[in-house]
């Protein structure tokens, strides 16, 4: 008989459109492992609000594995070492999985050397092949996007395979209960149950109905509004519970679709970034910024704690903060505001915001966040100039976020739609709901300031 091969999943929880789980199928019987690897990433490691997420992603993933005659082995501990110990105890002589890009995973893809056998599988192409004429990573979106053409459209997604062949042994394997993923005491995630259904087939069906509505995505996924614009799939990808190329295929044919495209397409260039800059999540992607003189001490401490329990007295940047600590998840445009507001009107290190979206997020991922992150706050490789200041109170307005400021921040429920993005200046602000904590003028004109001493 032969020897059973090992299924590393990660970051790729599907049964459908994963080319390592067909070339393990291929070469006989196959054990499946997830390992909650808390070492390895060091700060990187998951944060609070996925942990959430990946307790029902992975219940999901093995009911699947059940369904296709297979089961789903646990471990917990560095990962290096648990796949080591399984092909000690197994006599596998391979590991299939997909390549990720983090620092650390590139890491243990090195360590595990010959043993490990690596797959594209989670990007519209493999983003080590979208390089400029010197064969370097690109830097720049829009040349990115260009290069990627030649390799659009990605090949057609792969179904998953009828059964998993079972070895005649299978390994230990702890319980989801054992680990302890999800919050009880207190409950903070008790809300995303109502948002969120983790896991492949909930990816799959939000998917083909999201096909139906992408026309609409350029306009309506800057309106904070009941009605959502946006797909709500990144947790889905991040978790690879959908893959890009399977999502392209969903809504490529679409009338309208090619901003959404071009979305999924940024997610393999941030990828490509930190490939090439794997610690862009602690560094500026431009050197100058590095003698910003952001603000430190007891006052920006507490305006960081303001900011993250959205009080700051700006509705709309309260509104988005309270939304993601109750949902773990934020608008599309209220991303880029309550950020902008924190970098630029607090100037607080963007580092401080990119761990609380890493720890509060569902979607949070580490080359996303670093890139977007550095886009907003200036000193990225690819993005806005640090004197590009949004102005929260005015976004409120243009973009008709009056019932989203209802829902998330109720002590301003009852005002109108004229006075709800700024009460202050309305001169009707609730005495429970918090003064603005520095004004827009005021804000700008000190960050403007900080720049101009950069030279």
């Amino acid at each position: 008989m032969s020897t059973p091969t090992i299924l590393w999943f990660r970051q790729d929880l599907r049964l459908d459109d994963q080319p390592a789980l067909h070339a393990a199928v291929e070469s006989g019987a196959v054990i499946p492992v997830y390992i909650l690897d808390d070492e390895t990433p060091g700060a990187w490691r998951i944060g609070g609000a996925q942990r959430w997420w990946l307790h029902h992603s992975l219940t999901s993933l093995a009911q699947s594995l059940e369904a296709k005659g297979s089961r789903l082995i646990l471990r917990r501990d560095p990962a290096a070492n648990v796949l080591r110990d399984l092909l000690a105890e197994t006599g596998a002589q391979q590991i299939h999985a997909i390549t990720h890009h983090e620092p650390w995973w590139r890491q243990v893809e090195e360590t595990l050397g010959d043993a490990l056998c690596l797959h594209a599988g989670n990007h519209l192409a493999p983003v080590e092949h979208i390089t400029t004429g010197a064969g370097q990573p690109y830097r720049i979106f829009s040349s990115f996007w260009r290069a990627l053409q030649q390799f659009l459209p990605p090949e057609p997604p792969l179904p998953a395979p009828n059964r998993v062949p079972a070895p005649a042994d299978w390994p230990r394997s702890d319980t989801l209960d054992d680990w302890n993923l999800l919050p009880t005491r207190p409950n903070w995630a008790a809300a995303f149950g109502e948002d969120w259904q983790p896991g492949e087939a909930e990816a799959l069906d939000k998917a083909e109905d999201w096909a139906e509505h992408v026309g609409s995505y350029e306009e309506a996924r800057n309106l904070p509004t009941e009605v959502e614009g946006t797909s709500r799939l990144s947790p889905h990808l991040h978790f690879g519970e959908i893959s890009p190329r399977q999502l392209y295929a969903q809504v490529s044919g679409a009338s309208q679709a090619d901003k959404f495209l071009k979305e999924l397409a940024w997610r393999d260039f941030t990828d490509g970034v930190i490939r090439a800059l794997p610690d862009y999540a602690t560094h500026n992607g431009r050197a100058k910024y590095d003698a910003l003189r952001w603000r430190t001490g007891a006052d920006a401490e507490a305006d960081l704690k303001a900011w993250q329990q959205g009080r700051t007295g700006y509705p709309i940047v309260d509104a988005g903060m309270r939304q993601l600590w109750v949902s773990g998840w934020m608008h599309n445009r209220v991303r880029m505001i309550t950020a902008s507001f924190l970098v630029k009107h607090l100037l607080i290190d963007w580092r401080e915001g990119e761990r609380w979206f890493w720890d509060c997020l569902v979607d949070a991922d580490y080359g996303n966040n670093a890139v977007n992150w550095q886009w907003i706050a200036g000193t990225g490789i690819d993005a806005n100039m640090f004197s590009r200041i949004m102005a929260p109170l005015s976004q409120s307005e243009k973009f008709g976020a009056a019932d989203y400021i209802r829902r998330w921040v109720p002590e301003l429920a009852s005002l109108s739609d004229a006075a709800i993005h700024d009460p202050d200046a309305a001169g009707c602000r609730p005495a429970g709901y918090p003064a603005k904590i520095i004004g827009h003028r005021e804000g700008r004109e000190r960050a403007l300031a900080a720049a101009r001493a950069l030279g």
